[in-house]
């Protein structure tokens, strides 16, 4: 179990990203940040994986305390915890494998990892890479594959960690409604399949309801719902977004 305990976030320019903040994240279930830019999913995130450092409050593991007690639990943490970004973060010039296959760094030396790697973990990369359906593209360079391609080849690269926590920051903001689904489906099926709790932000609210077994929406850097899909109302929903349509609004003027 994951949890925030009253975590705030104000960046060195004065902006509060993240108002006093408190939630629990249980093991195994997939949930669902849902806001506007600049509602605080991204920092909420990233607070949770120690790459943004709370101004005040606690990150905690159920059984091991703050992630920020020490550098050494804060490299477990890390190390247990899977990442998936908007941008997919690959190497184009190295093929589809050894992209994942960075995947299993974090789990051996700074000497061993300057050598090839274990025949163990590249069959495991592999496994990672036929689970997402491109065990045939596992030697294509990354740049050679589509941009919904390259998102799952980040999926499988989070899998090959291992992990307990995957945490996934608008992982298909950039691809079209099909591949959203399909990117998410590989996502939410291994997530079941091995027990890990998945935390995703996303823009869409039909993806979110499909996909969720909770959903926390944020507004101007507060938490203004947590439940399930079905108890999301309409005028939540206008509530969350009010600020996209007041900006729409003040472009067209």
């Amino acid at each position: 179990m994951l949890s925030l305990k009253n975590v705030t976030v104000t960046y060195r320019n004065g902006v509060v990203a993240l108002q006093p903040t408190s939630a629990v994240f249980q093991r195994g279930k997939f949930t669902v940040l849902l806001g506007t830019s600049g509602a605080g999913k991204s920092t909420l995130l990233r607070s949770l994986n120690g790459l943004v450092r709370p101004t005040s409050g606690e990150v905690c593991v159920d059984g091991r305390g703050s992630i920020f007690s020490s550098r050494s639990q804060l490299r477990a943490h890390r190390s247990r915890t899977g990442m998936v970004f908007q941008q997919h973060h690959l190497i184009g010039r190295l093929s589809a494998l050894d992209n994942v296959l960075t995947g299993r760094l974090a789990a051996h030396g700074v000497v061993r990892s300057m050598f090839p790697l274990p025949r163990a973990d590249r069959l495991l990369a592999l496994e990672a890479l036929d689970r997402v359906g491109l065990a045939e593209r596992a030697l294509d360079r990354a740049d050679q594959l589509s941009g919904g391609q390259q998102q799952r080849v980040g999926i499988a690269r989070a899998m090959a960690q291992q992990p307990e926590i995957v945490l996934a920051d608008e992982p298909v903001a950039s691809l079209d409604p099909a591949t959203s689904v399909r990117v998410l489906e590989d996502l939410h099926r291994i997530c079941r399949e091995d027990g890990i709790t998945a935390i995703v932000s996303l823009h869409q609210i039909d993806l979110a309801a499909r996909f969720a077994d909770r959903i926390i929406a944020l507004a101007q850097g507060r938490i203004v719902f947590e439940g399930t899909p079905d108890q999301l109302e309409s005028g939540m929903l206008d509530h969350i977004y009010a600020n996209d349509r007041q900006n729409s609004l003040a472009a067209a003027a």
